[in-house]
């Protein structure tokens, strides 16, 4: 299972808080899931189509506990994924319209509700279960290996930014990004995709993305670290290569016995131990030596080199 099918069936699982929760639940996944096929004087026909099989079992629970709707359930197999699809056909029957209204799908003079009938998220926990519906419905999040991503895709557009200013209400970040006909409510921070999962009830799935997150992060660090030390090497082997072939100019030019025995020494040493550090040159002279008395030495000596190739 993708790391999105865990979250779904860990979410078709959270309790309700009140009374109401589980009407913006459904309210939700109609909405984004659901297709309204009107016949006029009121005989409409609504499927709702999911192929994750806990979201299919609590449409068909929660529309036959709220609203006692009869229901038809078909499981077809995508040719092209070799995956099942559920359609869950709600037909024309008493009652079916006055559900519609009740889960702001329908307005009261019988058009299209575009945004989010108020009364569905009052509450702070039916907002929740508003936001864990929508996800039910087209939710998707990336594994947590990988790249951070979130992502919910809405047909309207007023339903994408009422669901950011749903999120927005808990402090969470969202951003909405049309895509051909439709739009999309995303998160990019992993923090925020966290925070999301946390609120809407899928506890134990937010645990698995920090854990994935934390080790991320220690494994980026160690990275960075790795990177620096091998940087900060292969400039000190390059500085040595440059320190030696000065070095040998000036041999070229005075010979050994024609420079200071301070600088004698220094060549010495740099010939004897190429990828020592001059912190570790000056611990190996005699006398021991400052790191700042081998450096000036070694400009002495870079400098001689200089003059004697004018």
């Amino acid at each position: 299972m993708s790391f999105t099918s865990d979250v779904k069936e860990e979410l078709s699982r959270v309790p309700a808080e009140c009374s109401h929760c589980d009407r913006a639940v459904l309210a939700a996944v109609v909405r984004i899931e659901g297709t309204l096929f009107i016949s006029g004087q009121g005989r409409n026909r609504l499927e709702v189509a999911t192929d994750v099989p806990a979201v299919a079992r609590l449409v068909l629970k929660l529309l036959h506990e709220l609203y006692h709707l009869k229901t038809e359930l078909t499981m077809r197999r995508s040719v092209l994924h070799k995956t099942p699809n559920y359609l869950i056909n709600t037909p024309a029957q008493p009652g079916l319209n006055d559900a519609l209204v009740d889960m702001g799908i329908l307005s009261e003079d019988g058009g299209l509700e575009m945004g989010v009938k108020p009364e569905l998220v009052a509450k702070q926990c039916c907002s929740a279960a508003y936001l864990r519906g929508a996800f039910l419905g087209s939710g998707f999040i990336a594994e947590p290996r990988g790249d951070f991503h979130f992502e919910i895709t809405v047909e309207t557009e007023p339903l994408a930014n009422a669901l950011v200013d749903l999120m927005a209400e808990k402090g969470i970040t969202a951003r909405v990004m049309k895509r051909r006909s439709s739009y999309m409510v995303y998160l990019k921070s992993g923090e925020a995709i966290i925070e999301f999962l946390a609120y809407v009830g899928a506890h134990q799935e937010a645990l698995v993305m920090e854990n994935e997150r934390v080790v991320k992060s220690v494994r980026n660090e160690v990275n960075r670290v790795t990177n620096a030390e091998v940087a900060n090497q292969m400039k000190a082997a390059n500085a040595s290569v440059d320190q030696i072939y000065a070095m040998r100019t000036v041999l070229d030019k005075y010979g050994m016995d024609g420079i200071a025995p301070a600088l004698q020494e220094i060549i010495r040493l740099r010939v004897a131990y190429p990828g020592a550090t001059l912190k570790e040159l000056g611990e190996k002279a005699s006398p021991p030596l400052s790191k700042s008395a081998v450096y000036h030495r070694i400009r002495r000596i870079e400098q001689m080199a200089r003059d004697a190739r004018v």
